[in-house]
């Protein structure tokens, strides 16, 4: 199995100016996951998606390919996953490159736990239908006990397939997964179908003591703590 990892880094951010290259102790955000992808030897090609020829470069300088600028149409707040995703395997594959297993790695997820992607390779072998493997930590806050606001100023359950959900006993609620951001391996055949997760979704379980997820200012002092400890 041919694998490449690609790490979405653009430019733009609104909450965290130059997110992706802020500083997290010695090193810009988006250097973790470099290292992360390039520490581990299933992959073949290590690459960054980014609109910004600063990130480019500082991405170059910790040993990243990248050998492309990602357009704007596909770095804008409204892009999706799926348009730099297609655009990378497009490109690659103009190219004559083609690889079996696509691994996104988010820099905003810069600790992550040793040996995710090793994990999400065996979960395909191990799965042949398997479209794509994404993080999950079991939900902290149960959907079951959300509600929406209608136009009235009233409250109805979020799940409305089930009566009275919010109403039923702890014991009684399924198990629910949210999705970490850590990483999401997809296959090379679903990318080409139209989408990034396709119909066969395996999760790669991780816990809530395990992921950080930088978004705010305050999440790079918690993430310090991670690394330093």
């Amino acid at each position: 199995m041919k694998v490449i990892t690609i790490i979405p880094a653009r430019g733009g951010s609104k909450s965290i100016p130059k997110k992706n290259i802020q500083l997290l102790g010695p090193k810009p955000l988006v250097a973790y996951s470099i290292e992360y992808s390039l520490s581990s030897s299933q992959v073949s090609k290590t690459v960054v998606s980014t609109d910004s020829s600063e990130i480019a470069d500082i991405s170059k300088s910790f040993g990243a390919d990248v050998p492309f600028l990602r357009p704007a149409k596909y770095a804008t707040d409204e892009s999706r996953d799926y348009d730099f995703m297609r655009h990378a395997l497009d490109y690659f594959e103009s190219l004559g490159e083609v690889y079996d297993l696509y691994i996104l790695l988010r820099p905003t997820s810069p600790v992550r736990p040793q040996g995710l992607i090793q994990r999400a390779i065996e979960i395909f072998e191990e799965n042949l239908g398997a479209t794509s493997v994404r993080s999950v930590a079991i939900a902290k806050e149960h959907p079951y006990r959300a509600w929406l606001e209608n136009s009235n100023g009233t409250i109805d359950g979020f799940v409305s397939n089930v009566s009275e959900s919010y109403n039923l006993p702890r014991q009684q609620l399924p198990l629910v997964y949210f999705q970490t951001g850590d990483v999401e391996a997809v296959s090379r055949e679903t990318i080409l179908e139209g989408s990034i997760s396709g119909g066969s979704v395996y999760p790669l379980v991780i816990d809530h003591s395990e992921m950080i997820d930088i978004d705010q200012w305050e999440d790079f002092s918690r993430a310090m703590k991670v690394i330093t400890s």
